[in-house]
């Protein structure tokens, strides 16, 4: 059977933490799925279908990453694709905390186990949030985020920066 995690976020944009924790998962998975959440409510940099794109553009050569799209609670989609455990990066105490009870939530309600990681140390200041304010004021986030990867998106409005 394939073992098969879940990492889901919202990955407003997608950074080189989100990179590490995706590659360190595919050492202890078979396959790692990285799912995009989308919440009406929040304000993001770049839609569902630019991030889709965009992180799908950085794994194309990887056949054991997928990325979706989904609404919903993460831990149904994670059934609905079968997956064996969400998988999910912690920066620090606090993240860990948060990630703790949605892990027991999780596996309450659906007997889904979670896999933590922490996050590497040379990335735990690197967060979207930082990101997406850098790139409003027009700042380089270049060494944020992996490298290769592209905010290139087909709306000619968006922002361009690859690193």
């Amino acid at each position: 059977m394939k073992r098969i995690a879940l990492y889901a976020g919202s990955f407003d944009p997608f950074t080189r933490g989100h990179a590490d924790i995706v590659a360190r998962g595919l050492d202890l998975f078979d396959e790692v799925i990285v799912a995009i959440g989308t919440n009406e409510s929040k304000r993001n940099l770049f839609t569902a279908e630019e991030r889709l794109e965009q992180i799908s553009r950085f794994y194309a050569h990887e056949p054991r990453v997928r990325v979706v799209t989904y609404t919903g609670l993460t831990v149904s989609l994670a059934q609905e694709l079968q997956v064996q455990a969400l998988l999910r990066g912690v920066r620090s105490s606090t993240d860990m905390e948060y990630e703790r009870t949605l892990a027991d939530l999780n596996r309450h309600i659906a007997d889904m186990e979670t896999v933590l990681l922490p996050a590497s140390q040379r990335f735990t200041h690197i967060s979207s949030t930082v990101v997406r304010e850098l790139l409003h004021y027009g700042g380089d986030v270049s060494a944020f985020l992996p490298e290769g990867f592209s905010l290139e998106v087909s709306n000619p409005h968006s922002t361009t920066t690859q690193a």
